[in-house]
């Protein structure tokens, strides 16, 4: 009798840890879920900047500039939060340029997002990439890459491009600085600072995107977050905005 009562006490034991454990494997997995569909959403979402990229000037010094539409599954294909791209044109030199930067809060989706992938993707043959600087018509010294590409079927068509990025406000010439682990994980808190612009210049001629990247570069880098989170274009918005306030209020 005392056999069967410990027997049937140890059941009950057993079975109660059983659903214990059980439980916790429910609750354990509908935690999980719940996290898994918080962290979905937190991916998903779209981080903004305080001022969007459309509306960096359409005229910048002499080159006048127009928006060249990109297709819904190339921009799906990227997965930036934020972009431009603009044919300029100047006249007086007779140059133009194809202007694309675009910004991403997940540095982790602008991985593989570079010129010798995309553009032998669109039907062009690298050439051939070579090291190389610009300096801003401030004065500041950017690192970059200038890639080569041509269509042989369409007599040597070439195109010239100048490509470098942006890594939280600071100018590196490659991918390489963010190909770490590190900057795999997402972005949850949506912190617009934490962010890789990757900032494109092309043309069939060297000379012509080098002259309009001596004027654009510090304009480009006005709408970004310096390194400190800041965006100067926001600042003197704000400055302009109050500024308009007062004088109306008078």
């Amino acid at each position: 009798m005392y056999a069967i009562k410990r027997s049937h006490f140890n059941a009950v034991i057993y079975g109660g840890c059983w659903v214990g454990v059980f439980v916790a494997v429910l609750a354990s997995g509908i935690i999980y879920r719940k996290a898994a569909g918080f962290l979905q959403i937190a991916i998903d979402k779209d981080i903004s900047l305080p001022v969007p990229l459309g509306t960096f000037p359409a005229e910048i010094g002499g080159w006048a500039g127009k928006d060249v539409p990109i297709p819904e599954t190339i921009r799906l294909v990227a997965g930036n939060d934020d972009f431009i791209n603009r044919l300029y044109a100047n006249a007086s030199r007779n140059q133009w340029v194809n202007v694309y930067v675009a910004y991403s809060a997940r540095p982790r989706t602008m991985r593989g997002h570079r010129p010798q992938v995309c553009f032998t993707s669109a039907g062009w043959v690298h050439d051939r990439t070579e090291s190389s600087s610009i300096r801003s018509s401030h004065g500041l010294e950017i690192p970059c890459l200038i890639h080569r590409f041509y269509r042989p079927e369409k007599q040597n068509e070439q195109v010239v491009v100048l490509n470098f990025y942006v890594l939280n406000g600071r100018c590196i010439e490659s991918e390489k600085g963010f190909s770490g682990f590190g900057w795999r994980s997402p972005n949850i808190a949506g912190q617009a600072a934490r962010y890789v612009a990757q900032v494109q210049i092309s043309s069939l001629f060297e000379n012509s995107i080098l002259a309009a990247a001596e004027e654009f570069v510090d304009v480009i880098l006005d709408h970004l977050p310096d390194e400190g989170g800041n965006v100067a274009v926001a600042a003197n918005t704000y400055v302009a905005m109050n500024a308009v306030a007062k004088g109306s209020s008078q």
